[in-house]
């Protein structure tokens, strides 16, 4: 029996399977607006007035429970900072969108970053949008008070696939995982933990490519388990029977065959 063969089956079935799965990156897995239900939490940013900066919403604020959780938003996160060279880091996009750097725990925003605010987006039918500063060419992140299982809203409006990311972060500040537009237009940037545990403390959407004509947010949903449906996505623990099963199958061809 070649164990070569065998591993490679291996290899080959469980990168098949996370493709399938619909696995974006480690740590995440990307969902569409419908996989939120009606028990999800939704911020519009029609609550406040035009203009405001840096919205600060409780529960009561967006017709949440009080077990919800306050949510909070800024240019970025204690640790992040704007890139020094953002050709490198970000090729074509703005400078003002090119943001590194690993947050530090507790995840925390940071109030020394450029703010963010509520604006008209004639591009958006939903509008207003929450942008960055300047107008729709800086980051937004957005604070959980309470770890969230899901997270995801309208982005855009997009002039070029995989310009822009929504990037998931733990409370302790380490990556999660991260999602890319797919289409050009409004396109709805979601995810949620893979392993079905509520450890999303917070999300920041910056550019990682060229985006013309810039970029805001609107429409925001959140929750936990229960309020998010991912029952059709197969769970990490189902994809490595899948490729465990595969892998057996091959062994048991090659046996008999010798």
């Amino acid at each position: 029996m070649n164990t070569k063969i065998i591993s490679k089956t291996l290899i080959t079935a469980l990168l098949g399977c996370s493709m399938l799965s619909g696995v974006a990156s480690a740590g995440i897995i990307k969902v569409d607006d419908s996989n939120f239900n009606s028990g999800a939490g939704q911020i519009t940013f029609s609550e406040f007035v035009l203009g405001t900066v840096n919205p600060f919403y409780t529960p009561t604020d967006y017709g949440g429970d009080m077990s919800d959780p306050d949510v909070s938003f800024d240019g970025w996160f204690m640790g992040q900072s704007l890139s020094a060279t953002p050709g490198v880091d970000c090729p074509g996009a703005a400078a003002t969108a090119c943001i590194v750097g690993s947050p530090t725990g507790p995840l925390s925003l940071d109030a020394s970053s450029p703010d963010t605010f509520t604006v008209n987006d004639f591009s958006n039918p939903s509008a207003p949008v929450l942008s960055g500063t300047p107008i729709f060419n800086g980051g937004i992140a957005i604070l959980f008070s309470i770890d969230q299982f899901g997270v995801g809203f309208d982005g855009g409006f997009f002039d070029a696939v995989a310009s822009t990311a929504i990037t998931a972060f733990a409370r302790d500040g380490s990556l999660i995982g991260s999602v890319s537009n797919n289409v050009t237009g409004i396109e709805f940037l979601g995810l949620v933990t893979d392993d079905q545990t509520a450890s999303i403390a917070g999300v920041f959407l910056d550019l990682v490519g060229s985006e013309p004509a810039g970029f805001a947010i609107d429409n925001i949903r959140f929750g936990g388990v229960d309020d998010i449906d991912v029952e059709d996505v197969p769970e990490p623990a189902t994809i490595l029977i899948m490729a465990l099963g595969l892998a057996g199958l091959v062994v048991s061809r090659k046996t008999k065959k010798q």
